[in-house]
């Protein structure tokens, strides 16, 4: 065959291999939560606070509220200077609401999952398969996929929830904290505007994107881990390509989630639009 044609084939078994993996990994959590229920609080353990302190290597709750709260400081920071340009810095309250629960809070969220969890994920199995231990698993009839995978994924989703609500805690309060105490908007105004338009609605689904993500990214960066190959520096360029993809993957559907969750034109009947 020549070479397009090779590198189609390849690229058609890696999908394949990939799809596979994924549906095994899903189909297996519920079993592992039965069969290996302290396997997963450990698990937990580590991705919410780490092995190590809070700030040296230390747990994803520290990370995500860090991430979310200077990423939020700019957009209260920024988001004012636009409407107060306009003679709406009044309304910066409404975009401190909006903007942090449908979009902002989620990537950050899962984006800093990544990079803390996913990497951690992917160079664990990886080196785990160059060093043939998973291999031992499988002789000692240890179903290896759902013994790290489906653990994981049980124990990303356990996780996300309270992770994404530290994040989304801090992002309403880095914006407020820009607006009113550094630009010294209102405080009456803008939480009044704040609280119209933030609706038990919007912060659902923004929970829900986050729970996509965290799992999204998980089962990319565990099939990476699961099958990395070429020693110590397989292992790397593994995690590399998973954030890569995991990042990607996480913008593009975010995108499909809120044209779903908010359609084209969003709506906000606070307001009678």
């Amino acid at each position: 065959m020549t070479a397009p044609v090779t590198s189609a084939v390849d690229a058609l078994v890696l999908v394949g291999r990939h799809v596979t993996f994924y549906v095994r990994a899903v189909i297996g959590v519920p079993a592992v939560l039965v069969r290996y229920p302290k396997h997963i609080v450990r698990l937990v353990t580590e991705i919410s606070f780490g092995s190590a302190s809070l700030l040296a290597g230390g747990g994803t709750i520290g990370v995500v509220f860090a991430m979310s709260f200077v990423s939020s400081t700019q957009v209260g920071l920024e988001g004012y200077r636009g409407l107060d340009l306009l003679g709406m810095s009044p309304m910066t309250g409404l975009m401190g609401a909006l903007v942090n629960t449908r979009e902002i809070a989620p990537i950050v969220a899962s984006i800093a999952l990544a990079a803390k969890v996913g990497t951690g994920f992917t160079a664990q199995l990886g080196t785990m398969r160059v060093a043939e231990e998973i291999d031992a698993l499988e002789s000692l009839a240890i179903p290896s996929l759902r013994y790290l995978v489906s653990t994981r994924m049980a124990a990303a989703f356990i996780s996300v929830i309270p992770l994404y609500l530290v994040g989304l805690f801090a992002s309403y309060m880095a914006t407020g904290f820009a607006i009113v105490y550094l630009n010294g908007d209102s405080p009456g105004t803008y939480n009044s505007y704040f609280h119209l338009v933030l609706t038990p609605t919007d912060v659902l689904f923004s929970l829900v994107k986050a729970v996509v993500f965290a799992l999204m990214v998980t089962l990319i960066h565990c099939a990476h881990g699961y099958y990395a190959t070429g020693g110590p520096e397989g292992v790397g360029k593994a995690a590399g390509r998973a954030l890569r993809t995991s990042i990607v993957a996480i913008t593009v559907v975010d995108v499909l989630l809120s044209l779903l969750f908010w359609g084209v034109r969003p709506s906000l009947p606070a307001l009678g639009l």
